[in-house]
């Protein structure tokens, strides 16, 4: 049961980290489908800076590992631009611009990976090795049965996920920013009659989605496979979208959708080492969120109801 909670919690708060980006986005108007995107350029970014402080730096030193997590955000963030300025300044379509960005990042972040490995390290691969993460066991507390899985064999990035994504709670329901911001969502011609700038609202709505899809990717990138590969885009930006629906757009039942997504996953590895099935039988297991998801969805999603002005074009002049 506790590795099921470890391996489970390691997938669930990236996963969550994206989804509060993507809900970020939505609430402002914004439809954002490019959460696989960002993610992935953003993982690139600080992948490629980890490997390059790495080389400078002992084996032993955490500092690749943090700036790789700084840096994934500033590039999710740079990244999401293209959506903004597509989506925003040029009104086009928001399904649209969401695939061109994810289609976009997956061609970019392959061919200068290879073309960096090549040039730089002098090697044809197309993945930044980052090595395994150190992990983090909080004596004491770490002994309550069950509980204490949580506390145990911890990647330092979940913490960090945890104060983010409070302090994003804090800022979309307990300031005017927030307030602005859910009203874009709403009634985008009520926040310009106010004399606020929906562009602008909706621009760093946009941002804040790269920024946390990007440490979401890291994340991703350090804790399933210790290196920065093409692989990183198998879907889990479109799983962050299926949460924030499944949880309604509120980011504490995306929490628990996201939770339930993990467990689903983790629990299904265990599943097939218990019974002894061959190891090709946990590739078949990374469905499990997938098919999950669809099954919730087709039950739940009636009740869901998304922001008003959610992927409406914002024209002043149409007030």
């Amino acid at each position: 049961m506790n590795t099921i909670i470890i391996d489970g919690l390691a997938f669930s708060l990236p996963l969550f980290i994206m989804a509060v980006g993507g809900i970020y986005s939505e609430k402002s108007g914004v439809t954002n489908l490019a959460l696989e995107g960002l993610q992935g350029f953003g993982a690139f970014v600080g992948a490629l800076v980890a490997v390059l402080a790495a080389e400078k730096m002992s084996g032993s030193s955490a500092l690749p590992f943090y700036l790789a997590m700084i840096f994934a955000m500033v590039g999710g963030l740079l990244f999401s631009l293209i959506h903004a300025l597509l989506c925003i300044r040029f009104k086009a379509d928001m399904v649209i611009s969401g695939v061109v960005v994810n289609t976009l990042a997956m061609a970019l972040t392959e061919f200068l990976t290879k073309q960096i490995n090549a040039s730089h390290f002098n090697a044809p691969s197309d993945k930044f090795v980052l090595g395994v993460c150190n992990k983090i066991t909080i004596p004491g507390i770490s002994k309550i049965p069950v509980l204490g899985a949580v506390f145990t064999n911890m990647y330092p990035f979940e913490f960090v996920i945890v104060v983010i994504a409070f302090i994003a709670w804090f800022v979309m329901y307990k300031t005017r920013f927030g307030l602005h911001l859910r009203a874009c969502g709403e009634n985008p011609h009520a926040v310009d009659a106010a004399g606020m700038q929906v562009g602008h609202i909706r621009l760093i709505a946009v941002m804040v989605s790269g920024a946390l899809s990007g440490l979401g990717g890291i994340c991703f990138a350090y804790s399933i496979s210790a290196n920065f590969s093409p692989s990183i885009y198998v879907g889990y930006g479109y799983l962050a979208i299926a949460a924030y629906i499944f949880g309604n757009w509120k980011i504490l039942p995306t929490l628990g959708a996201c939770l339930l997504f993990g467990l689903a996953r983790s629990g299904g590895y265990k599943l097939v080492q218990v019974l002894g099935m061959p190891s090709s039988y946990q590739d078949l297991v990374m469905i499990l969120p997938y098919a999950l998801t669809l099954f919730l969805l087709i039950f739940f999603s009636k009740k869901n109801r998304a922001p008003r002005a959610l992927g409406e074009i914002y024209d002043k002049g149409a007030r």
